[in-house]
C-alpha cells in the first residue's frame, strides 16, 4: 500500500468524523434556534460541515483516483 493511500485513507476518515460531528451540531436545539432566525447555521457548524466534506473528497481522490 503506497503512502498516498494511506493518506486518502486517513483523510476520509478524518472527512467522515468531521461530516459526523458537524451534523450532530445541526441537530441540536441552539443551532436549530439560529438557523431559524438567521436562515443559516453557526459558524463553527459550517466549517465542520466544510472541512468534513473537503476532507472527505480528497481522501476519496487520493483513495480511488490515484496510483
Amino acid at each position: 500500500m503506497g503512502s498516498s493511500k494511506l493518506v486518502g485513507i486517513v483523510l476520509l476518515v478524518i472527512g467522515i468524523g468531521l461530516l459526523y460531528f458537524g451534523y450532530q451540531s445541526t441537530q441540536s436545539l441552539g443551532n436549530q434556534l439560529t438557523e431559524t432566525v438567521t436562515g443559516r447555521f453557526t459558524d463553527d457548524t459550517m466549517w465542520y460541515l466544510i472541512g468534513g466534506a473537503a476532507s472527505a473528497a480528497a481522501g476519496a481522490f487520493l483513495l480511488f483516483f490515484r496510483k
